[in-house]
């Protein structure tokens, strides 16, 4: 029993180390300044992540082996375990960068109110940097010593950089544009941007909107059962005798198969495909 707990165990680490390469691959392949881990707020290396991940899913398979007793029934929960890691700071990033977006509109209008006073547009961003969104305040907060070192289009540049954003690249693109071409034509470009920025970020919160069901859907169908299976083997009788056994052990395999191919399916379908980022260049030849 020992031997056989020690190899499933093994078997969810191959598991889980599959089943969180995608960020490990996602972040070596990133031509941004910040990586997939640094945009969630995380200051690790990818092989930190993930290796910590699958060390909590490790934690948790002889916590779910000394409730049930069963290897192989403890094995999927502790491949859940092992995942949520990763779906905490996606969703974690995921929320910077959709606070970013939503604060374009309301950064663009300040923007346009100093111009319209009478600043420059550098002076503007820089008082963006200081006076603006919170969210905007942040991603800016380097700008004024870059501008003034290398220059207003480059700190742009790599303010872009950092935010890593398809919006923001096209907000950013049109700000350098208005720098380039001065003059009486900034408040006119700058009106234009802000008004088509809020169309976009409508669309943009549909687009989430529609998708957010079917992701809550997938991911209770996949874990409900197996609580519901932790539930039932947790105390010795007939449903842990049956998940003993070699047709208890089939079952929990086809059903852990059944399980993910239906998170796969269902994520397919409520996903939508991301905005690519047109305004950088491609690296790799990716």
């Amino acid at each position: 029993m020992i031997l056989a707990a020690l190899v499933t165990s093994v078997a969810a680490a191959l598991l889980a180390r599959w089943a969180l390469s995608g960020v490990k691959r996602r972040v070596v392949r990133s031509p941004q300044k910040k990586s997939w881990l640094k945009e969630a707020g995380l200051d690790v290396t990818p092989a930190q992540f993930w290796l910590t991940s699958i060390g909590v899913g490790l934690v948790t398979y002889p916590v779910v082996y000394a409730l049930t007793s069963l290897p192989i029934v403890s094995l999927f929960p502790s491949l859940v375990v092992a995942t949520l890691p990763k779906a905490y700071f996606a969703r974690k990033r995921a929320r910077r960068l959709e606070e970013v977006q939503r604060s374009w509109p309301d950064g663009l209008r300040d923007l346009l109110a100093s111009v319209r006073s009478g600043a420059s547009l550098p002076t503007a961003i820089e008082d963006l940097a200081a006076f603006g969104p919170v969210p905007l305040r942040e991603a800016f907060q380097g700008f004024p010593i870059y501008s003034r070192s290398l220059g207003v289009a480059p700190a742009l540049e790599m303010v872009k950089s950092d935010l890593a954003d398809p919006t923001s690249d096209r907000v950013i693109e049109v700000l350098i544009l208005a720098y380039e071409r001065g003059g009486a034509v900034v408040p006119e470009i700058l009106s234009d941007l802000a008004e088509t920025t809020t169309k976009d970020l409508w669309s943009l919160e549909e687009i989430r909107t529609d998708a957010l069901e079917q992701k809550i859907n997938s991911r209770i169908v996949f874990v409900l059962p197996w609580l519901v299976l932790v539930a039932m083997t947790g105390r010795a009788g007939a449903f842990r005798e049956f998940y003993a056994s070699s047709l208890g052990v089939a079952v929990v395999v086809a059903g852990g198969l059944m399980s993910l191919v239906g998170v796969v399916i269902a994520s397919r379908l409520g996903a939508h495909p991301p905005e690519p980022r047109v305004f950088v260049s491609v690296k790799g030849g990716e």
